[in-house]
């Protein structure tokens, strides 16, 4: 007897997919990821992901964005200025950035990636302006304030995240030789804070 269909019903097809390619990405990575294996694990037909996604690239394209929203929803929430000095804000948005990195290790390199390909999505190099932007505004400020150097902020910062996104890339489960981030990251950001500092 002929099995029958599957069903395209899903209480909320589109986040359950969403939400299966990144467990997806996160333990096999992104080339081993499969529509018709999610429809297979969510229980729907294999033409079911197409209402939503036209293909694997527009999977990858959604958890990408989704990925920018959630970074850049905990920097907002890092660099909210409460009157402290730039050092304090500064150490706040890297141990969130460092954080999600450590948690979303293949959702990061996606996010990474997704931005600089020819054809990415309008909304999706928004979302990453957007997400970036907080740091970039924490550095504007420090310089407002006399704690920064003069200079491009933009520079700045990227210099400053790219040294925290080396340390994220040659550790292992959260650590280094042994050490852990979370004391690192510290290290880290006293010696930027350092080399900020304005000179006579």
């Amino acid at each position: 007897m002929k099995a029958s269909p599957r069903p395209y019903h899903h209480g909320n097809l589109r986040q359950a997919l969403l939400s299966a390619g990144e467990r997806a990405i996160e333990s096999a990575g992104v080339l081993h990821l499969s529509l018709r294996e999610l429809s297979r694990e969510l229980g729907v037909s294999h033409t079911s992901p197409r209402r939503h996604f036209a293909d694997k690239q527009a999977l990858l394209d959604a958890l990408a964005l989704h990925g920018y929203e959630r970074l850049g929803a905990a920097l907002a929430r890092a660099a909210r200025d409460h009157g402290q000095p730039f050092n304090v804000r500064l150490t706040k948005v890297a141990r969130a950035f460092v954080s999600f990195a450590i948690q979303h290790p293949a959702m990061l390199g996606l996010m990474f990636e997704a931005k600089h390909r020819a054809d990415a999505p309008r909304e999706l190099l928004e979302a990453g302006e957007n997400a970036f932007a907080h740091i970039f505004g924490v550095f504007t400020s420090g310089q407002a304030t006399g704690a920064v150097v003069a200079g491009d902020p933009h520079r700045l910062a990227l210099v400053a995240f790219a040294a925290l996104q080396g340390l994220v890339t040659l550790s292992t489960n959260g650590k280094f030789k042994g050490a852990s981030l979370n004391v690192l990251i510290g290290e880290v950001i006293e010696r930027i804070i350092l080399g900020l500092r304005p000179r006579d």
